[in-house]
């Protein structure tokens, strides 16, 4: 069985890509319950994320997922959703 689950630091990596915003992964990881506004990552940004996730798992994500306030929430909220659609 594959475990399907996006890191903290794939986020990063997706914030730089969807966004063009640089995280610190280490950074974010200590803060992932901070506001993604801190982070300087808007609404839209969060919307390329949640596109490039769509692509890459050939999933849709909820409709809720571009309202996550947290680097947290997101990623439980992703993780979960490939989880159960693996």
């Amino acid at each position: 069985m594959i475990t399907t689950e996006v890191t903290v630091d794939e986020l990063a990596v997706l914030m730089k890509k969807a966004a063009g915003i640089t995280v610190d992964p280490q950074e974010l990881k200590q803060a992932a319950g901070s506001p993604f506004d801190c982070f300087g990552l808007d609404s839209l940004g969060l919307l390329g994320i949640v596109g490039e996730l769509e692509n890459r798992y050939g999933l849709s994500l909820p409709p809720d997922s571009e309202r996550c306030k947290s680097p947290r929430e997101f990623l439980d909220l992703v993780n979960s959703t490939l989880k159960a659609g693996a």
